[in-house]
């Protein structure tokens, strides 16, 4: 991707008009973004915002859900790095391990080990939902993906839409479309405990540490070992590394089993957060791990999982900070500050003909407008925009840096 598609230094002169609409877009997005930040502070100094106590399980639960995401990205950025398409299906991969720890976990629920021996049993549950999840990636990529490597990659694309659907239906009547909930977890583990002045429960410290210890392990695994070495060539170029003596195929299966494992460990991770699982768990945490692998940048492993945790936390703040704050009126002064920093932005971007100095002005100008009529946006129901919020994320990402936070590691098939 060129410098040309994001023209934030271009001289005005250069502008086309579809520099001009992505710069509107961009605009309005930061006037709305703006004024919730500044109605975020306004209400928190008259009393009205958010209390401390509140601010902190906000962030430390969307760093919880986060990790997961993190964790269900890996499969995304990694299979897309080695075969440049995006497995859809890998949501579904996330949902069989997250049942398959349920099973387990009910077993042993009804046999009296889960009361008796939660840590054993916890992690038997959790080897079987890694052993699932990594047989039902390794199993799309032989029977459904290997068959179509050298196809164009819009037929892969769609077969792993039509593999989610196929892997969804055939778990309902396998199971039954009904919710299966996890065991209770011990009291131990549902506590509150203090950490750096932060009230944590405790299945959110398990959360974290599990998710942030996975990443690590695997970023040794691709960076340090052989196996992950070759992972690296062949996502860099398969051609070159056949050569060099990389068995692709291989590498290729391991790359799918390795986003398994990760798969299994956020599907039992689910599993003690929130519980409930069904046929239907893996779409929209699968949808927001894609998010969270393009936010970060795709094909890359540490982007991806910092992009899950960003994406959480995101998701967690915003509805409730940011949307909120636009029901905030602006006050007088702070419209005429808008209005004359609105001024000297336009003079300087028509002296200097920078498009981002005039951008710049535009959104004072939108906030001075807003001020002067009063405006006020009341939002009902913010707690139940979490799922909005996160794709309009992925919006603003594509918008303002499509490649990524940590930027893209394509193979050069993919950068040509």
């Amino acid at each position: 991707m060129t410098t040309d598609t994001l023209p934030a230094n271009r001289p005005l002169s250069r502008l086309n008009w579809v520099d001009s609409f992505l710069w509107a877009i961009r605009v309005f997005a930061l006037f709305f973004i703006a004024w919730g930040v500044l109605g975020a502070i306004g209400l928190s100094l008259e009393g009205n915002g958010l209390s401390r106590e509140a601010w902190q399980e906000l962030i430390v639960a969307g760093i919880s859900q986060g990790s997961m995401y993190g964790l269900i990205a890996l499969g995304y950025s990694m299979v897309y790095g080695v075969l440049g398409f995006i497995n859809f299906a890998h949501g579904e991969v996330f949902m069989a391990g997250a049942m398959a720890g349920y099973f387990v976990s009910d077993f042993f629920f009804r046999t009296g080990l889960w009361e008796s021996n939660w840590v054993i049993a916890i992690f038997i549950a959790l080897i079987a939902s890694v052993v699932t999840s990594t047989i039902t990636a390794v199993l799309i990529e032989r029977i459904a993906y290997r068959p179509l490597r050298n196809a164009p990659r819009l037929i892969p694309l769609i077969t792993s839409i039509g593999v989610s659907i196929f892997i969804q239906n055939a778990v309902s009547l396998m199971v039954g479309p009904a919710v299966k909930n996890y065991p209770p977890m011990p009291e131990w583990l549902t506590d509150k405990y203090t950490l750096f002045g932060v009230s944590i429960e405790g299945t959110d410290i398990l959360v974290i540490v599990t998710a942030v210890v996975s990443m690590v392990l695997l970023w040794q695994f691709v960076e340090r070992t052989k196996t992950g070495r070759a992972m690296r060539a062949v996502a860099e170029d398969k051609e070159i590394a056949a050569l060099m003596g990389i068995n692709v195929d291989r590498t290729i299966v391991i790359t799918f089993a390795v986003g398994g494992v990760m798969a299994g460990v956020a599907g039992i991770l689910w599993g003690i957060i929130f519980r409930g699982v069904s046929f239907v768990t893996g779409f929209i945490p699968g949808i927001k791990a894609f998010t969270a692998a393009v936010l970060g940048g795709i094909g890359n492993i540490v982007g991806a999982f910092v992009g899950g945790l960003v994406l959480g936390v995101f998701e967690g703040v915003v509805p409730n900070t940011v949307l909120r704050g636009l029901s905030w009126e602006i006050p007088i002064g702070l419209t005429i500050t808008a209005l004359i920093a609105a001024a000297g932005f336009f003079v300087a971007g028509a002296r200097f003909r920078r498009a981002w100095m005039v951008g710049v002005g535009a959104v004072l100008s939108l906030l001075a407008v807003a001020g002067l009529l009063g405006w006020t946006i009341n939002i009902p129901g913010l707690s139940q925009l979490k799922d909005a919020v996160a794709f309009t994320a992925l919006v603003l990402v594509l918008i303002f840096k499509p490649t990524g936070l940590f930027g893209e590691r394509l193979s050069q098939e993919d950068r040509a």
